[in-house]
């Protein structure tokens, strides 16, 4: 297969206009998207405060937050505006294969799932990941520990009801993936076909394609290299999701928001202080 550079898409500015919906003076929080978010262990509970801020940020109606019980005082204590609740835990904090019996309670009021950030790795965790692909129908985004739970399962990913936007970085592509030898988008437009999902590879100038249409995102610096900004862009594209954007043109415009945040926080800070917090606080003056 031979991809032409010509043949790259790409979204700026006017996009967000055009796939954000409108906003009518006649509206409620439901109008708005349900989202849910399962985020964060022992130790990593700032990726779950990240995932969430930002998919408010960007517009979501309603945010419901799931996170092992045994962080659960302290996600929730820093987390306002989200809907934060406990999941069954296991010894060292984090998901148990319990927490299936809530998730699948609350999944079918859910216009949007987000699994991933700050999860550990665990048996119990690819139990439940493995059940939860194969039982949601909403549209999905699996980042970080998600994609590494899986990554020996490929068959769940392949075999789901759901659309399914994937988030690797290069090491959590190669982890899918062996090396093919073709060029990085040829391989990304291949893995994406296999899969049959929407992949969006991270990384300077982050490839998205649903293995037919290439959208290539300019916007981003490495100031944005820092633990954190992942989960960011995880909240942005599951409240994307979850306000009604199609799966390609969330993760593609999810992927432009995110690095035209990076960029502004850039230009106010510089790249070498800036935060992933810094992003979130950003992401109102693009959407406005």
């Amino acid at each position: 297969m031979h991809t032409d550079i010509r043949a790259f898409r790409e979204l700026g500015a006017a996009s967000v206009r055009k796939y954000l919906p409108a906003r009518p003076k006649e509206s409620h929080k439901g109008d708005y998207g349900k989202v849910l978010l399962l985020c964060g262990s022992t130790g990593f509970t700032g990726a779950a405060r990240l995932a969430a801020k930002s998919a408010l940020r960007t517009g979501s109606g309603l945010v419901y937050l799931g996170v092992p019980e045994a962080v659960y005082p302290i996600v929730a204590s820093g987390q306002e505006e989200a809907i934060v609740f406990p999941l069954p835990s296991d010894e060292k904090g984090r998901f148990s294969f319990r927490a299936w019996n809530v998730i699948r309670e609350r999944l079918p009021a859910m216009d949007a799932v987000l699994i991933g950030p700050g999860l550990g790795r665990s048996e119990e965790l690819t139990q439940l990941l493995t059940v939860l692909l194969r039982e949601c129908s909403v549209p999905l985004v699996l980042d970080a520990d998600g994609i590494n739970g899986l990554a020996a399962h490929k068959d769940v990913l392949r075999d789901r009801p759901c659309p399914l936007i994937l988030t690797p970085h290069d090491g959590e592509f190669r982890r899918l993936f062996s090396d093919s030898g073709l060029e990085r988008c040829q391989e990304t437009v291949c893995a994406a076909k296999e899969l049959g999902c929407f992949l969006l590879r991270k990384g300077h100038r982050t490839l998205i394609t649903d293995g037919k249409t290439v959208y290539r995102n300019r916007t981003g610096n490495p100031g944005m290299a820092v633990g954190g900004s992942g989960d960011v862009l995880s909240g942005i594209l599951v409240s994307l999701l979850g306000q009604g954007v199609p799966p390609l043109q969330a993760a593609a415009l999810g992927a432009w928001i995110h690095g035209a945040a990076g960029d502004r926080a850039a230009k106010r800070l510089g790249e070498f202080g800036m935060l992933p917090s810094d992003l979130i606080m950003e992401i109102p003056q693009i959407l406005r």
